[in-house]
């Protein structure tokens, strides 16, 4: 080895100091990427410690308890409307039927729910209103108009359907 490549192979305090302190960043970016990344074994871990309401049943802003599952993906939510083409495969309500001792009867605390199968394969799920809950046939293909996780309306061959 030639005296002048010796001096280049040579490294003075200042640049082993830069190489261990870039050695240092890089590994203290790995472990955080490692860790701290969105599906790792630690980041699963640490939620457990990290859910502030853990026990409690989510509430949607009607004060009524979210029925949807921690596993289904959630939809879009934008205040502008929101138009698809969909399936209407499945409804759902909730109603409170009170019987008065004179025979009377009157619901309380409606809620009916359709749940739509996108093109995609996404589940879309809406509230509506009670005419619009009968009104929409099953199996029906057809454009769906969403704001939110409220029906607007649903146009198919037939007919179209207004949340009232």
């Amino acid at each position: 080895m030639t005296p002048q490549m010796a001096a280049l192979v040579t490294l003075t305090p200042q640049m082993k100091n830069l190489f261990i302190l870039l050695g240092a960043i890089v590994v203290v970016l790995l472990l955080v990427i490692l860790l701290f990344g969105g599906k790792s074994p630690f980041m699963k871990f640490m939620n457990i410690f990290l859910e502030e309401n853990e026990g409690a049943v989510p509430q949607k802003s009607g004060g009524r308890p979210d029925r949807r599952r921690p596993e289904e993906p959630q939809q879009k939510k934008t205040s502008e409307p929101i138009v698809e083409m969909a399936t209407l495969i499945r409804k759902c309500d909730d109603r409170l039927r009170i019987i008065e001792s004179t025979g009377q009867q009157k619901l309380v605390d409606e809620y009916y729910e359709l749940v739509f199968l996108s093109r995609k394969g996404q589940k879309i799920k809406v509230e509506c209103s009670r005419q619009a809950y009968d009104r929409i046939p099953f199996n029906q293909q057809g454009s769906l108009t969403y704001k939110r996780n409220t029906l607007v309306k649903f146009k198919y061959y037939e007919d179209t359907v207004y949340n009232n």
